[in-house]
């Protein structure tokens, strides 16, 4: 196995993919979760590329949250698209980032991510309230490269 694909056990994969789906139920928004194994530019960098690259800049109201994870280089960022950006504050981002690497730094990848996809879903939701005429947009599986 490679190192993106023991980051996380089959169990806690169903339950971020669980938690995405729970959280998007609050909102319109859209978040996907990425775990690749090495990160060669700056993380924010390689976000933004990921996030192009997953389609996530497509969403109809431009609300699309991506939690990447570089492995091997030990880097999390968490992105949001320009619709985010425009309606929410400037460090609108900065408490789910601190909870998420709060529990990395403890080991606990499966419950950072868990606790970072609920808190950016309850943020989202009360700028991007769920309507029920939304559709998924975005799969909810965890992507890897």
């Amino acid at each position: 196995m490679s190192i993106v694909e023991d980051f996380l056990s089959p169990e806690e994969e169903k339950q971020i993919v669980e938690t995405i789906r729970g959280s998007e139920e609050k909102t319109s928004g859209e978040i996907r979760v990425h775990i690749e194994n090495n990160c060669e530019i700056g993380c924010l960098d390689r976000a933004k590329e990921v996030f192009n690259y997953l389609g996530m800049d497509k969403t109809k109201d431009r609300n699309g949250v991506l939690f990447y994870v570089s492995v091997q280089s030990h880097m999390f960022a968490v992105i949001g698209d320009s619709g985010i950006d425009k309606k929410v504050p400037k460090n609108f981002w900065d408490s789910v980032k601190d909870r998420v690497q709060g529990e990395f730094a403890k080991g606990n990848f499966c419950d950072g991510l868990v606790l970072g996809i609920i808190e950016a879903g309850q943020k989202l939701s009360e700028f991007f309230p769920y309507h029920h005429t939304d559709k998924n947009e975005l799969p909810n599986h965890i992507s890897k490269s």
